[in-house]
C-alpha cells in the first residue's frame, strides 16, 4: 500500500495537474460546462493510453536506442527541473492554441500539455526500472489512478474555478513546481550515482 501511494504521488505530480487545469480553463473558456466535461473525458482517455504505452515499453525503447537507464535519468531529470522552474516562475509555455474546427482534447491538451517531454522521460524511467510482475502491476494501478484523478479535476474544472479562482490555481501550480523540482533532483542524482558506479 505504501509503495502504491508513493508511486501514485510521483505520477500525479509529474502530470502537473494544476498547470493542466489552468491551461484547460483557458483554451475552453468559450465552451459550455457540458462541453468542457466531454473534452475532459477525451483528454483523460488520450493521456491514459499515452502514459501506459510509455510505461510498458520504456525498457524496449532503451534497448532499441542503446541508451542506458542512468544516462536517461540524468537527461530526464534535467528536463524535469527546467519544467519545474517554469512552473514556479509562472513562465510555463502553452504550445499551440485550439485549431479552428479541430479537436483540442488530444493536441494540445493531452499532448504536450499533460504529457510533455519531461513527463515522457520520467515515465520511460519509471517503466524501465520496474522488474517483477507485481511491481509492474502496482505501478500500472498507480499510474491509472493518477491519470483518473487529473481527469476528475478537469471534469469539475468549472466548479474549481469558481471556488479557487485563477489566483488560487496559480498558487497550486507553483507548489506543484516546487515538488517537481525535488523529484527531478532525485532522478538526476540517482542517474549520476549509477552512471559513475558510486556505492549507495
Amino acid at each position: 500500500m505504501q509503495a502504491f501511494f508513493n508511486i501514485f504521488i510521483n505520477f500525479f505530480i509529474l502530470l502537473t495537474p494544476f498547470f493542466v487545469l489552468s491551461v484547460f480553463l483557458s483554451v475552453t473558456q468559450d465552451e459550455t460546462p457540458a462541453r468542457r466535461r466531454v473534452i475532459a473525458v477525451r483528454v483523460t482517455i488520450a493521456v491514459l493510453v499515452t502514459t501506459l504505452v510509455l510505461f510498458y515499453f520504456g525498457g524496449s525503447i532503451f534497448e532499441v536506442l542503446g541508451i542506458t537507464l542512468d544516462a536517461f535519468r540524468i537527461g530526464a531529470g534535467s528536463l524535469l527541473f527546467l519544467n519545474a522552474v517554469a512552473l514556479v516562475s509562472g513562465r510555463a509555455s502553452v504550445p499551440g492554441d485550439r485549431v479552428e474546427g479541430g479537436d483540442m482534447s488530444v493536441v494540445p491538451l493531452a499532448i504536450p500539455i499533460t504529457v510533455g517531454p519531461a513527463t515522457v522521460g520520467a515515465l520511460l524511467i519509471f517503466g524501465a526500472k520496474e522488474q517483477s510482475m507485481g511491481e509492474m502491476a502496482i505501478g500500472s494501478l498507480a499510474l491509472v489512478s493518477a491519470v483518473l484523478c487529473v481527469g476528475i479535476i478537469l471534469y469539475v474544472a468549472t466548479a474549481i474555478e469558481r471556488i479557487l479562482g485563477r489566483y488560487g490555481i496559480s498558487i497550486l501550480t507553483k507548489l506543484t513546481g516546487l515538488i517537481l523540482a525535488a523529484l527531478s533532483a532525485q532522478i538526476t542524482f540517482t542517474g549520476i550515482k549509477g552512471f559513475l558506479e558510486l556505492n549507495p
